[in-house]
């Protein structure tokens, strides 16, 4: 047996087949160049320690001025009681922070999305793929911020497979196990979201799903399923994770 699977891996050799560690090598090439297009989404307030404040992951696309990010990552309250409060991206230049302004142009509430507007110099942007085409089994990579700045500013990158595509509500056992979100999610029209088998963090809202050979972006990271309390979700991670198709970032960048 052992002398036929040499035999066979030889032939796969000879007939120009990759096997063995190739993903991780394409995974390893692949990260700088996604990591370019990370960025972190905050906001900024001059009066306010730390004046610099990060809740979520988003990344470049398009022309380089869009950043896509998930709708609860923007906050609704912008500049509520007078304050001076900016929203826009933050990166990092070795261990300084640097916050750039943007303008939030659309939100889909639906499906948990939001488009940011950057002025000035483009950055270098991510390619979105045809999320319709991803099939359970594929090995998928995500990067981001998992726990914002509490880690410094570095982008983390995880490796997950797409275990499955499944309804954006989670069924509940009995009507007491719905919370208001679940409740708001089934009175829209239903559609179909990513199941990761790969572990998120909280500060990873945001951060694009994509193909570890091509860096083409099949998704946006939104929620982790949490066992017992929100805390857990740190301290016990389940190690599923759920991301938005990016089918609906193709929609959301129609909307002006």
């Amino acid at each position: 047996m052992t002398r036929r699977r040499a035999l066979a891996g030889l032939a796969a050799l000879a007939a120009g087949c990759v096997v063995g560690p190739a993903p991780a090598a394409e995974l390893k090439a692949i990260i700088p160049v996604v990591k370019r297009s990370v960025v972190g989404v905050g906001t900024f307030e001059p009066t306010r320690s730390p004046a610099t404040v990060f809740f979520g992951t988003g990344f470049v696309v398009g022309d380089g001025l869009s950043v896509i990010t998930n709708a609860h990552v923007v906050p609704d309250t912008l500049g509520a009681g007078g304050k001076v409060e900016q929203l826009g991206i933050v990166t990092s230049d070795g261990d300084a922070i640097r916050f750039r302004a943007a303008r939030l142009v659309a939100r889909d509430a639906a499906h948990d999305l939001a488009h940011l507007r950057l002025s000035g110099a483009p950055l270098p942007a991510l390619e979105l793929g045809d999320s319709d085409g991803v099939q359970e089994g594929q090995e998928l990579a995500f990067t981001g911020y998992p726990l914002g700045m509490v880690l410094g500013l570095h982008a983390a990158t995880h490796r997950a497979t797409l275990a499955a595509i499944t309804p954006i509500v989670t069924p509940s056992l009995n009507s007491r196990g719905l919370d208001p979100r679940q409740i708001v999610a089934l009175q829209r029209a239903p559609f179909s979201i990513f199941q990761l088998d790969g572990t998120a963090y909280p500060g990873n809202s945001g951060s694009p799903v994509y193909d570890p050979a091509s860096g083409r972006v099949w998704g946006v990271v939104n929620a982790v399923f949490v066992k017992g309390l929100k805390e857990t979700a740190i301290s016990n991670p389940s190690g599923i994770t759920y991301a938005i198709p990016a089918r609906y970032v193709q929609d959301l960048l129609q909307q002006k």
